[in-house]
């Protein structure tokens, strides 16, 4: 699933290049999660104000309106300029695309877990539902350390399940998840609250340091995500834990472990990262 990261890195790779294009014409193929909300056809004349992103959504501002863009599990976008290669003749798995006066916006959505909503402004009611309850950006300066250490602190959560809720903080993925926690030798099933304030520095640390660094690698590619120009990401050549179960741990030497949590994989060094009841035994056992 595209994660912040490889939101962002999406985002970047058009961003500019659409800005200030008129839309000429809009096309819808099979239907993804919600419906558009207007008629394809009623966009055009419209002009792409700029592009942002709030947690996973992409959010193009247009002259009148907003478009809100999701994609989902599997789905990626592609702009091709007017002077570039086109993008196809549209396949069974391209949903959505956007004519402009700069070129061809289009999501590609093998899943169709993706979205493309229309909302007069961020003030109506779906956009709301959608938005409101997102946590922290992680790369922006409204992410605190004391507001951070709140969250967590009203949270009996696993320390990964909170994470991956982005209640407190969005963007932190699976894969990141992963890494933030090996990085700051936390184990992936500790109570939220009970990470101590020290810990949650560390951890507040590594959630910029990671998300920046996969942000500046292009994404994380493990099948087939790429952004907008079509370009992979390489975040995965960074992993020290995530995918690497049985292999050595870079900083032990022990084998990284992988367990399930909510359904999805956790990897983790047992060693370098002790449940609390063993941190609890060595330290009983210390005194």
């Amino acid at each position: 699933m595209p994660e912040l990261p490889e939101v962002e890195v999406t985002r970047r790779s058009f961003a500019d290049r659409i800005a200030g294009a008129q839309i000429e014409k809009a096309t819808l193929g099979k239907p993804l999660r919600w419906p558009l909300g207007l008629l394809p056809q009623a966009l055009a004349g419209r002009v792409v104000l700029g592009v942002r992103r709030r947690g996973k959504y992409l959010l193009l501002d247009l002259s009148e309106g907003l478009l809100l863009m999701h994609l989902g599990m599997s789905g990626s976008l592609r702009f091709a300029g007017r002077d570039e290669e086109p993008l196809g003749t549209g396949g069974a798995h391209d949903h959505f695309d956007l004519q402009t006066s700069r070129g061809l916006l289009r999501l590609h959505d093998p899943r169709r877990f993706g979205a493309v909503i229309y909302v007069p402004d961020e003030g109506d009611a779906l956009a709301r539902k959608l938005l409101d309850h997102l946590g922290m950006e992680p790369l922006s300066e409204g992410f605190t350390l004391d507001a951070f250490q709140a969250g967590l602190a009203a949270s009996r959560s696993p320390i990964k399940q909170l994470l991956l809720s982005g209640s407190v903080v969005v963007g932190v993925g699976n894969i990141y998840a992963s890494e933030v926690l090996f990085l700051s030798r936390i184990h992936p099933t500790t109570p939220a609250r009970d990470v101590g304030r020290r810990k949650v520095k560390v951890l507040y640390e590594a959630i910029r340091t990671v998300l920046a660094l996969a942000v500046e690698k292009g994404g994380t590619t493990l099948r087939d995500f790429s952004a907008a120009n079509g370009m992979e990401g390489h975040f995965q050549l960074e992993a020290q834990v995530y995918g690497r179960d049985g292999q050595p741990c870079s900083h032990c030497g022990a084998a990284i472990q992988l367990m399930r949590q909510g359904q999805r994989s956790t990897y983790y060094c047992a060693r370098c990262q002790k449940a609390a009841k063993t941190q609890n035994l060595i330290a009983n056992t210390a005194v």
